[in-house]
Parts: structure tokens; C-alpha cells; sequence
């Protein structure tokens, strides 16, 4: 029964693995649906949402029916609860990845990108295509150093992110109504993509050190406590 219950943490593992790789597939379509005005790519995203939101939706009641019959305690119950919060904010990532891709369906066949911006959201989804891979990759492997870079791409996405608003408010800004509301609207989508990124990585990085605030140092320790373990179970 212990061989169950360690294999059914492994699928619950497995099972973030790929939601987080479909929304680095979204996240990629948007941002190029955006910056192109491809409003073919932008409707696939709009469609694929609905595959991340079931998948997410199966990995829920899979650890629902976890804590019903299995009754983790400890550290198990932390992976299984851990798994809950991760689906939610995946799945928030995809919400944000379909509204970039609606805003590029709305303005079609124009560009949805306002005049002036166009340097500053291509970095923007560059740096949010980055961060989903890196996620994914993170909860495949655990390697706790990813984390660390996701929080970096994260605060040059919120600069950029802070960019975009001293723009639109500035008074050389000559951009109209609509073009303000999909500057501010799209900046603030590729910003709360990358918070809900950072919001993973810090679950995983508290399920390896047991401390919400870690330093680079305790990081590596982790790391070195991973390896030494090889324990190979769920989140760990």
C-alpha cells in the first residue's frame, strides 16, 4: 500500500510536469500571436485553455481522493496540499496566456501592440516564455537553483512591466483609448503571469527547505541534502 500511495505522489508529479509544459507551449503562442497579430495562433491558445483548465481540474480531484483515503501526515500531506496551490497558479498562468491571445484576436487585423511599445513587449513575452520553461523544468527536476532564476526574470519583467506604465502616463504619450487600454491591460497579463511563476517556485523551494526565505547558500544545501537522499518521491 506504501508503493501505492508513493506512486500516486509520483503521477501528482508528473501531472504538474505537464500542465507546466502546456502553459510554456501558451505563453510562447500568445506572445507570438501578439507581437504578429496571427490571429490563427491566437485562437489556438484560446482553445488549448480548456486542456490545461481539465488536466489541472483531474490533478485536483486525484489529490483530493489522496487525502480522503491515503490520510498523509507530515511532510506527505505538505506535497499533497503543495500540488493543490501549484495546479491553481498553473492554471492561473494559462488564463493569463489566453487573455494576451484575445487581446490579439480583438485588434485583428491590426497590431495589438500600441505604437512605441513594441521593443518593450517583445522582451516582455521573451522573458515570460523563458520563465515558463524554466518552471517546467524546476518541477521536473527540483533543482532549486531554478528558482532562483525565475525571481530574477521576474523582477525584469516587473521593471518592464513598470515601464510600460510611466509610458502611458506620460504626457508625450499620443497613443488613444483603445491603445492605452491594451498596453496597460497586455502588461499587466505578462506581469501576473510571471508573480504566479514565482509563486511555484517558491512552494517547491519551501517543500525542499522547510523556510519560505532562503538564501542562495541554504539553496545549495538543499540541493546537497537531495542528492544525498535520493528519495525520488513527489515534490521532494
Amino acid at each position: 500500500m506504501r508503493e501505492v500511495f508513493h506512486q500516486s505522489l509520483e503521477h501528482l508529479q508528473d501531472q504538474l510536469v505537464e500542465i507546466a509544459d502546456l502553459v510554456a507551449v501558451s505563453i510562447e503562442k500568445a506572445t507570438r500571436s501578439f507581437a504578429t497579430s496571427d490571429v490563427a495562433l491566437a485562437e489556438e491558445v484560446i482553445a488549448d485553455d480548456a486542456k490545461i483548465d481539465k488536466l489541472a481540474v483531474e490533478l485536483d480531484e486525484q489529490a483530493i481522493e489522496i487525502l480522503a483515503r491515503q490520510q498523509p501526515v507530515a511532510r506527505d500531506l505538505r506535497i499533497v496540499v503543495t500540488a493543490l496551490r501549484v495546479s491553481a497558479s498553473l492554471e492561473r498562468m494559462g488564463d493569463m496566456s489566453e487573455h494576451i491571445a484575445q487581446l490579439a484576436r480583438l485588434r485583428f487585423p491590426e497590431r495589438a501592440i500600441p505604437k512605441g511599445l513594441k521593443g518593450t513587449f517583445t522582451r516582455m513575452g521573451e522573458l515570460d516564455v523563458e520563465i515558463a520553461r524554466t518552471l517546467s523544468d524546476l518541477l521536473r527536476t527540483q533543482d532549486l537553483r531554478l528558482a532562483d532564476a525565475i525571481r530574477n526574470a521576474d523582477d525584469d519583467v516587473d521593471e518592464l512591466h513598470a515601464n510600460v506604465f510611466a509610458k502611458v502616463l506620460s504626457d508625450n504619450w499620443k497613443g488613444e483609448a483603445g491603445a492605452t487600454v491594451d498596453a496597460t491591460l497586455a502588461s499587466r497579463y505578462h506581469e501576473r503571469f510571471a508573480d504566479h511563476a514565482v509563486a511555484v517556485a517558491k512552494k517547491v523551494v519551501y517543500l525542499a527547505t522547510g523556510d519560505w526565505a532562503v538564501d542562495e547558500e541554504q539553496i545549495a544545501l538543499a540541493l546537497e541534502a537531495q542528492v544525498e537522499a535520493q528519495s525520488g518521491t513527489g515534490l521532494a
